[in-house]
């Protein structure tokens, strides 16, 4: 499974509002300066993840975004899905024999389960251990 720079985007976001949680809304303007992103890529994303409710925007001269959970309450796979759609490691499994079959089910429940098990919370004290801006990559 390949994870786009729009789920790996998506996880910048989410872990950069997940360190203001509390504080008030972020200017994603913010954001992707700090990190050297594309301002107008990252409107593109979070429009799903607002439409989904993981983020809420905030009008006005001290507007942006902020997280509708605290970051522990939000999962990598969340994010992912909202962004990447469904989780799965190959298509038309259904169409495989036996064999390969279970192994790309095992395979998919294993990354769902890794993504399912880790939080914007985690990922933001793994972040923090590395005492540097940088993108986090799964």
């Amino acid at each position: 499974m390949k994870i786009s720079t729009k789920g790996r985007y998506g996880l910048t976001i989410m872990i950069a509002l997940g360190k203001q949680y509390g504080e008030g809304p972020i200017p994603l303007r913010k954001i992707a300066a700090e990190y050297d992103l594309s301002e107008a890529y990252l409107e593109q994303l979070v429009g799903p993840l607002r439409n989904s409710g993981l983020v809420k925007s905030v009008r006005g001269a001290y507007g942006g975004y902020m997280l509708t959970r605290h970051p522990k309450e939000i999962s990598a796979g969340d994010v992912i899905r909202v962004l990447e759609g469904p989780i799965q490691p190959v298509e038309g499994i259904e169409d495989e024999a036996q064999p390969q079959r279970e192994l790309w089910v095992r395979i998919r429940d294993a990354v769902k389960n890794v993504l399912d098990t880790t939080s914007i919370e985690d990922l933001m004290k793994t972040q923090d251990n590395d005492n540097e801006n940088y993108m986090f990559y799964i």
